[in-house]
């Protein structure tokens, strides 16, 4: 794990071995990823991803396992696609002026043993706190493909409260606990239209564990539409998750026959941000 922090904000822990995702996230001295109280999903890529603050899926295929067409090995896109697991070439890390930066690459073979690369940027700006990340998803395969992209933003259930909240506009009612539906979990997807400067807002909090802070998080709504949150309570898991996506909740074969693919040439990109901040 490579310590990532800069003069204020959270304290990250980027995992090199799988994506340059989050790890740990310390807040106030506490860190409040999931850790080991997670479902098992019988996947040790996604068991080990989801134990952190923040994994990513995709880029071949987002939620749920699905058989892949044309193959009669029985072989499926596996629970999130496959970047889990690929390691990240760190070009550089700099702390400078209060600030954090990181730059790394990941190549990913898909479950169709195609190329597909990630160019990521995570920033701390060391004067308001706030975590950035600039991701590029790249075909460097010789074929057309369509690419798909989720972020799980994950946070440990025992540090939340009754007085702990979502909210956001796209939210039915503007928000409510973050214990919404029926225990001993739920989720649903929602569409997540722009509120400012093209980013869409949500917010968890206040979380009394963390001093009383509320995390902030906003999202591109151009390559990320919806937003899907989740919650799971039932033993041992105790877990929510926040997760701006690029494609809505249905079966990969529903949205390629509604044309809601988002399809890459040879050599062609497709971009995706995010921020948060603990306020």
């Amino acid at each position: 794990m490579i310590e990532f922090a800069a003069a204020s904000g959270p304290r990250l822990m980027l995992d090199e071995t799988s994506v340059l995702d989050i790890g740990g996230c310390i807040v106030n001295g506490v860190d409040i990823a999931p850790k080991r109280a997670i479902p098992d999903d019988g996947d040790p890529r996604i068991d080990h991803s989801l134990e952190g603050f923040l994994f990513t899926c995709g880029p071949d295929h987002i939620r749920h396992r699905q058989p892949i067409p044309g193959r009669d090995d029985g072989k499926v896109y596996p629970l999130h696609g496959s970047a889990s697991g690929h390691s990240a070439k760190v070009l550089w890390t700099k702390y400078e002026n209060g600030n954090a930066e990181c730059r790394a690459d990941i190549d990913i073979v898909t479950v169709d043993g195609l190329q597909q690369r990630i160019e990521r940027l995570w920033r701390i700006d060391g004067a308001t706190g706030e975590a950035r990340l600039e991701d590029r998803v790249i075909n460097a395969s010789d074929e057309v493909v369509p690419t798909f992209l989720m972020y799980h933003m994950n946070v440990g259930g025992k540090w939340l409260d009754e007085g702990t909240r979502l909210e956001g506009r796209m939210l039915e009612n503007g928000g409510s606990p973050w214990a919404f539906g029926e225990e001993p979990g739920g989720i649903f997807c929602v569409p997540a239209p722009a509120t400012e400067e093209g980013f869409a807002e949500v917010r968890l909090g206040p979380i009394a564990a963390i001093g009383g802070r509320t995390l902030s998080l906003r999202f591109r709504a151009d390559t990320l539409p919806f937003l899907q949150i989740w919650r799971n309570q039932k033993a041992p898991a105790h877990i929510i998750g926040i997760e701006p996506a690029s494609h809505r909740w249905v079966a990969r074969d529903e949205l390629e026959a509604a044309g809601e693919f988002n399809m890459l040439a040879p050599g062609e990109s497709r971009s995706y941000a995010l921020s948060f901040a603990f306020l």
